[in-house]
This record gives structure tokens, sequence and C-alpha cells, in this order.
């Protein structure tokens, strides 16, 4: 397994990222049941009873060297509060793509998302060393859209009907990136934003 495909422990003045383990399913089937996050139709999170084998699929593609999966825990409760990867890795190519990550929406707004993006980037580019960080969205999923430009990332583009969706549609995946040129920059406003 590559370091691309390991998830070390994570951790910052907001949250704890933990490599993910069986025993988060308690907490994450927590997380799905709040809001019905599971009901969004342009996101594929798993419903409270199927929890268990989306740990189980994403440690597989952990096995396999394709995925790193953490649980997100809130350090001011205790609790957890999300799930996120890295995803497509590509060690050979320095890439990979942040993903796969969802929020209890009671973690939703209160700098969860930007820490543990912040902590993510920060093992991309200083420890992996990548050239380029991918971010990929739902175009109907518009605050996904906004939280991930407003952590600098440029929109690349759309491929257009890149996906069937289990209803039958076709998902329309916006692709953003943050090079290893950029990062300086984004990584000074995410410390910015962070301190206020």
């Amino acid at each position: 397994m590559s370091a691309f495909s390991t998830p070390v422990p994570l951790s910052g003045d907001r949250v704890a990222l933990e490599p993910l383990a069986p025993e988060h399913a308690e907490g994450l089937r927590a997380v799905v049941a709040e809001g019905d996050l599971h009901r969004t139709w342009y996101t594929r999170i798993p419903a409270p009873d199927e929890v268990e084998a989306e740990i189980e699929r994403r440690l597989e593609l952990q096995a396999q060297g394709s995925m790193a999966p953490w649980a997100v825990r809130r350090l001011d409760t205790g609790e957890v509060c999300g799930a996120t990867t890295f995803m497509s890795v590509r060690p050979e190519a320095r890439r990979l793509e942040i993903g796969s990550t969802f929020y209890a929406p009671s973690a939703q707004r209160t700098g969860v998302n930007t820490e543990t993006k912040s902590l993510l980037l920060t093992r991309a580019f200083e420890e992996l060393r990548c050239i380029a960080v991918e971010f990929r969205t739902h175009w109907h999923n518009q605050r996904s859209r906004t939280a991930i430009a407003r952590l600098g990332a440029k929109q690349d583009g759309v491929l257009r009907n890149n996906d069937v969706w289990p209803d039958g549609s076709y998902r329309d995946t916006v692709v953003f990136s943050i090079l290893e040129s950029e990062w300086p920059a984004v990584r000074s406003d995410l410390r910015y934003r962070l301190a206020r």
C-alpha cells in the first residue's frame, strides 16, 4: 500500500481525521440519519442501514490502493460528524481527488469542512508532494460547488453525461482542481479563514 492510500491520523483545532474503521459505523449512522442526508438525490450518501457496507467498500478500495478513507470527528463535541477520502489516487502521477465527503447538517458552516480540507490538502501537497488535487461534484450540487470554489479550487470543466445515477438520470460532473503552484496562496487563505 502506498502512502497515497494510507489514511494517517490528522488533527487540527476543530477536527480530528481518523483512519476509517468498522467502529465508526454507529457515529456515521447518526450522521446520515440527521436530516435524512441519504435522500438527497444528487449525492451518493449511504442510508443508515447501508453504512457498514459503505465502510467495507471504502476499506476494500483502500486495500486495493485506490482510496484513503477517514472518519471526521468534531473536537468540541467528540462526535463523529462525517467522512472523507483521498480517492482516484495516482502516486505515479502525484495526483489524487478529495471526495466521497459528507457531513452531518449540524457540522456544516462550523469550520469543519474548511479545516478538514486544509488538513487533507496539507498532507497531499506537503507530505505526498502532489502536483494537483481534484474535486468533483454533481452539477446540481450547488452547495458543494460553492464550498469547493471557496477553498480556492478552480473549475476545470464539466464532464457532460459522465455517470448514470441510480434513478436513471445522467450526472454532469463538475471538475475542480488546485495545482501545486497555487497551494501557497490557498494555504494562506485557509489559515486566514480558520483564524477568524
